[in-house]
This record gives C-alpha cells, structure tokens and sequence, in this order.
C-alpha cells in the first residue's frame, strides 16, 4: 500500500498490483470499504493484462477525512492517482457503494475513462420514480433512514454497527448482516473471498467510521453530476435477490444511462453476482479498449 498526497493536501492510501505496462482498472470499493484488494479480483484483472488500482476513499483506513463530500469529488482523487501513474487512460468499475464513485469518474473525467463497469450499484436516492428503501433488508433501512435524518443520528448509528464489523471473520460477519444476506449471498461468504471482505471491513473501520458516514451523507444528496454527462460504455450488472441495493436500483441505472448495457440477473445476489460473473465482467469490458 502506498500512500499519495491530492491536490488540497489530503493523504489517500492507494494500491497497485498487476502489470506496469497494463491498461489500469480502477476500482471503487463498497461502503464501508477500504484499499484491502479482493484477491479473486486482483487475479481476475491481471489475467487480462489490467493494471488493478483502488484506492481507501476519504475517511476510510488512513485515507484522510473529506467532510462533506459529495458523490462527484472522487473524481479529482482519481484523476490524482492516474497522474501519480503516469497514465492518461482508465477503466473504472464500481461495486455497491463504489457504483455511484465510478459513474462521478466517468462523468467528469470523460478524456481518460474508456469504459466503466457498475456492479449493483446504488442508484440516486431522489431518482425519479425509485423508492430507494424498496426490497432492501431491515438493517439498511434503518442505516438510510439515520443518513437522511443527518449526521447526529447517523454517527452513532453506524459506531454501534461498526464494532462488530472490525476484526469479524466470516461467520460473524453472515451473522451480523443477517438480514442483509439472502441464501445465495451467504453461500458465496466462505473462504479466501469471506477473509478478504472480513479484512476490508477491518480495514476500512480501522480510524472509525468517517469514511462510512460521508458515504451514506453523499448517497442521499445530490451526487454532483448528471448521468447524461457520462459518454463511455457503461455495463450495469444486478441481481435480482440483491438486499443490501435492490433490484429496483439496477433497472433504474439501466433506464438512465445512456447507452447502456444492462444485466439484469435472476438468482443473484449482492455478493454472488460479483464473486460468480466477475471474470464475464472483466471480458465484457475490455472489448472498449
């Protein structure tokens, strides 16, 4: 792990594995999240001669707080990380959380995004015509509902929820996020992919939960841009037992982006779909290059 300085000063810790020469795929963790790589990932990119780049976003690990931030200003981070690199050309993908981050990189970095992959992505909390809480599980619920009612009741929220995140193994993890975790879901929670999202969790909680809490803030505000901004290919997939970013959220992302190409899975989850079809992901995506 490196750690890099951005253009106001903050610190953001970053990662960098695969090949030098490789085409970069930068990738945007979930929330919470951190730059602890999911190995399947790593391997799954260095395969295709992809560079794999990701990035603890402000407030998460040591990555240095961005209090108030909105969706958008990942943008100048990553175009901070890519002139760290060297390199004028990208692909970006976006898991959960990161979905929203990718599309904001897409959108205002149009010169340097060749294509952009959202795998259930969230989708704008005030879309038009979205319930965003729809078919979401009892705990994400109760986690949107303290966003939209703002920081004070957010926080210790989240604390509370945090505590028994660090340091979880898998099966805490499957008991933690009980209502969150369909059976496809927690059948995929095993093994090297169940250390992994323990280790990232632990990661992204380690200062506290600052990254988390300006996640939750930007998703229910106004993202800072406009999706008709974005004029890379975008590939939107999403499952449809998915508890943590419903169905709903997919079909919309699909309905307004333009160009897009959509995959609307029935049987998957929110952890299956990106464990299962990741490498059908990563081939899909390349063809832009």
């Amino acid at each position: 792990m490196t750690t890099i300085s951005v253009r106001d000063g903050r610190r953001l810790d970053v990662v960098v594995t695969g090949p030098v020469d490789g085409v970069p795929l930068v990738f945007q963790h979930g929330t919470p999240g951190a730059a602890r790589p999911f190995r399947y990932m790593e391997r799954a990119a260095h395969e295709r001669g992809l560079r794999f780049v990701t990035f603890s976003r402000a407030g998460y690990g040591a990555s240095t707080r961005a209090p108030g931030r909105a969706v958008v200003d990942v943008a100048a981070d990553v175009q901070d990380v890519l002139d760290h690199l060297g390199v004028s050309r990208c692909l970006v993908a976006g898991w959960s959380g990161g979905g929203p981050h990718a599309l904001a990189t897409a959108a205002r970095l149009p010169e340097r995004v060749a294509g952009v992959l959202v795998i259930a992505g969230a989708a704008p909390y005030e879309g038009a015509g979205l319930d965003f809480l729809a078919g979401m599980g009892e705990d994400n619920i109760a986690e949107f509902g303290a966003a939209a009612r703002g920081e004070q009741e957010l926080r210790p929220y989240l604390e509370k929820e945090a505590e028994g995140m660090r340091g979880a193994d898998a099966d805490g993890l499957i008991a933690g996020m009980s209502s969150l975790l369909p059976p496809v879901d927690r059948a995929v929670l095993t093994d090297e992919f169940g250390v992994d999202l323990a280790a990232n969790f632990t990661e992204a909680l380690s200062a506290g939960v600052d990254g988390w809490l300006d996640d939750d803030l930007a998703f229910t505000r106004d993202w800072g841009f406009d999706l008709a901004e974005i004029t890379a290919p975008v590939f939107v997939w999403q499952g449809s037992e998915d508890l943590m970013v419903p169905y709903a959220h997919g079909r919309w992302l699909a309905a307004h982006i333009p160009g897009v190409t959509a995959h609307l899975e029935q049987g998957e989850g929110h952890l299956s779909i990106a464990v299962g079809a990741f490498g059908r992901m990563l081939d899909e995506l390349v063809t832009v290059l």
